[in-house]
């Protein structure tokens, strides 16, 4: 049984990597689920523990945010966000700034691929109007929603989890990884400027002709009362769960507003995935090798509870089996990571995920999304951005958690 479970955990995860296997249309979330199944057939897990794996708090959490995004995406928030970045006034220059800080800044307090989802089809249609290539644009609202979700404990579904595991606090968390986030948010400015400062400089429109889609404001108010109280909850002695649950179930009361609507847009694969991905590791911890595993890599100095393991470590899995699977899998094996410790893995993982396209999901759904807009972007292009970027906001985070005394180097 042993070998059944191994040989279904590398065949999940290089399906993680992969991101689907050639000639077929599986992808992440069907390789997770159909993994699952044949764990069960094959008797590696019991329907009830299968249900005991999953961590239902940080589906909560997710599923709420969710709700929370719907919202603004209903009162058309994000459409009227990205078309006011590219139809306003100003030099190029300046509306990359604008997309930078609008994109952390929501990225921040709601989940970094919804933010890129939404903002992307209108941003590429308001910029070519212009006259601007959006493909820088387009890098860096991928690079600022990564760097701002590393701000809170919210911002992306690797951050939910790692505070969940360690029940970390809100502002705590803040405290420990906002800095590092907002340096990060002006290194993304920076290096698209350096990159693509020549494309910037060619010509476009006074952005006059760009037409702001239009505003509920009675639903972007709702959206903005929502966040407030989520926020107000967190400081609260009330589980996060159960505060950002109470926010979604408000929310779907409305008399204007669908339920129907509201939950067709929560990303239900993405939380299939986790559960997925929950089973499958419950799998291979019964078998004893991550246990067996711990013990030899404390062993000879090469556990991730140090900067020197934890920010090479980070690089090479976000980029290769994604970094939510990466936090998920280690996670698993980790019994009891410090907070210093958990604070790094939230950061490093996020800021990883700028490195390459495929890091991230934000970064996949933006090139997708762009594509359907009809811009290209490459993995050459975004590497150009990407790979000094990653490099420069990983290395101050890397000496801020060592300055504060979060984690130690070595």
């Amino acid at each position: 049984m042993t070998t059944t479970v191994v040989a279904l955990f590398a065949v999940t995860y290089l399906g993680m990597a992969l991101g689907r296997f050639p000639g077929l249309r599986i992808d992440r979330t069907g390789i997770a689920v159909v993994a699952t199944i044949l764990l069960l057939a094959f008797g590696a897990l019991t329907s009830q523990q299968v249900v005991e794996a999953i961590d239902f708090p940080t589906l909560f959490i997710l599923f709420g945010l969710m709700i929370l995004s719907a919202q603004y995406a209903a009162s058309g928030f994000y459409d009227w966000c990205a078309l006011r970045i590219a139809g306003a006034a100003g030099s190029p220059t300046r509306l990359l700034a604008a997309t930078v800080a609008v994109a952390g800044g929501l990225s921040a307090v709601l989940a970094n691929d919804v933010v890129a989802f939404a903002m992307t089809p209108m941003l590429c249609v308001g910029l070519k109007a212009r006259g601007l290539d959006p493909r820088p644009y387009l890098i860096a609202l991928a690079g600022a929603a990564n760097a701002g979700s590393a701000a809170t404990v919210i911002g992306n579904p690797q951050n939910i989890l790692i505070a969940q595991v360690g029940q970390l606090d809100f502002w705590r968390f803040l405290g420990a990884c906002g800095v590092p986030a907002l340096v990060a948010l002006g290194i993304v400015y920076a290096v698209v400027w350096l990159v693509w400062r020549e494309r910037m400089r060619l010509p476009g429109t006074d952005g006059q002709g760009v037409k702001a889609s239009a505003l509920d404001r009675w639903q972007l108010g709702k959206a903005v009362a929502a966040t407030a109280v989520l926020l107000a909850l967190f400081a609260a002695p009330l589980p996060q769960e159960t505060g950002v649950l109470l926010v979604a179930g408000a929310i779907l009361v409305s008399r204007r507003l669908a339920s129907r609507d509201m939950l067709g847009m929560v990303d239900w694969h993405l939380l299939v995935l986790f559960a997925g991905l929950f089973a499958v590791n419950r799998a291979l911890g019964l078998t004893g090798i991550p246990a067996e595993l711990v013990q030899d890599l404390s062993a000879v100095g090469w556990w991730p509870d140090r900067l020197g393991v934890m920010a090479p470590l980070a690089l090479a899995s976000s980029n290769s089996i994604g970094n939510v699977p990466a936090v998920v899998l280690l996670l698993a094996a980790w019994p009891g990571p410090p907070e210093g410790a958990l604070y790094g893995l939230a950061l490093l993982s996020t800021l990883a995920g700028n490195l390459l396209l495929p890091g991230s999901l934000c970064n996949i759904i933006v090139a997708e999304r762009a594509s359907l807009a009809g811009v290209r972007l490459g993995l050459r292009e975004h590497a150009r951005c990407g790979v000094p970027m990653t490099l420069l906001s990983m290395g101050f985070a890397v000496l801020w958690l060592w300055a504060g005394g979060w984690m130690r180097f070595a």
